[in-house]
């Protein structure tokens, strides 16, 4: 099915039972603070791979056909949903490839090949391009879209799910925004289940295109700035996850570099958290008071952080 059919519950709680032995039931830990909210971590950060992207690449593996799995998997991606795919594998046991941008960090490529993935690098327009196709030429498989599958989408929403279940009388989920696959996959569980509370997506001000499609009313492209907040950001929406973002989300944050960089250390310092800069949007957005008070579960979407980075934080340097 296409996502012009909303991720179903159904779909939600099948994913829910497929993915024990992969991804973890991760823990909500209220963050001690100063300010006047009530600010909750869905720690996503202590998956086995440090992200998130566990339970989509889980659902889909677990719930392809074992055929398709024999010709291998192809996905799209340099960083945590190549090492979601392969930490399936080797507990599986297929053959799998990640396209990356040519420009993809080292570190990341060196995760990829101690999974045994097979890289493909192609420049940038190529890789977007395979994004927005769905396909890539140079590799049979079955493929893996890291934001617009559905059972990606679906394997997502459980987050939704667990904050529910943990705190039944939460007001406001903040998420991080990057291809739309975890915000309005989170978004999908908790509608149905509690319409009342706002589900807001979080972005980084040197790539918000989804703040900007949302004033629009239509997705609209915006200007991409590389910074150290490397897993979320993009020059614009892809076109299938525009419906969703407009239905499911409540709106979106767009917080400044300096505040993620703040939200980094006050984790760490706090909460004796490591959290990559995309996923410590999310607490940026709280700690500023861009969500108002009351309860407030922020999704902390991954914890890997290159060190150097993360050095640079502690000494109150911007990366």
């Amino acid at each position: 099915m296409s996502l012009e059919v909303p991720i179903s519950l159904a779909e939600i709680f099948a994913a829910r039972a497929r993915l024990p032995g992969l991804a973890a039931r991760t823990p909500l830990m209220r963050l001690d603070h100063d300010g006047e909210a009530e600010i909750w971590l869905k720690l996503e950060s202590l998956q086995p791979i440090g992200s998130f992207k566990i339970r989509g690449a889980g659902n889909a593996i677990r719930s392809a056909d074992r055929a398709a799995l024999r010709r291998g998997v192809v996905v799209p991606s340099a960083g945590n949903m190549a090492q979601g795919v392969g930490y399936c594998a080797q507990r599986m046991g297929f053959d799998w490839a990640a396209v990356v941008p040519e420009h993809a960090p080292e570190a990341k490529l060196n995760a990829i090949r101690r999974m045994k993935g097979e890289v493909f690098a192609v420049p940038f327009e190529e890789w977007w391009q395979v994004l927005l196709e769905r396909s890539f030429q140079g590799r049979d498989g079955l493929f893996v879209h890291p934001c617009s599958d559905r059972a990606v989408i679906a394997g997502n929403a459980t987050i939704g799910l667990e904050i529910l279940d943990d705190l039944p009388d939460v007001e406001t989920i903040l998420v991080p925004w990057g291809g739309g696959g975890l915000s309005c996959g989170i978004a999908s569980a908790v509608k149905p289940l509690a319409p009342g509370v706002r589900v807001l997506a979080c972005e980084v001000e040197t790539a918000a295109p989804l703040t900007a499609s949302l004033a629009a009313g239509k997705p609209t492209k915006v200007e991409y700035t590389p910074s150290f907040v490397d897993g979320i950001g993009a020059g614009g929406l892809l076109e299938e996850m525009w419906p969703l973002a407009r239905d499911l989300l409540d709106g979106s944050i767009v917080v400044s570099l300096e505040r993620v960089a703040d939200a980094v250390r006050t984790l760490v310092t706090r909460a004796r958290v490591v959290a990559e800069g995309a996923g410590a949007t999310s607490v940026a957005a709280a700690l500023e008071g861009q969500a108002g008070r009351g309860k407030i579960a922020c999704v902390v979407s991954g914890g890997n952080l290159d060190p150097a980075v993360l050095a640079a934080i502690l000494e109150h340097r911007l990366p």
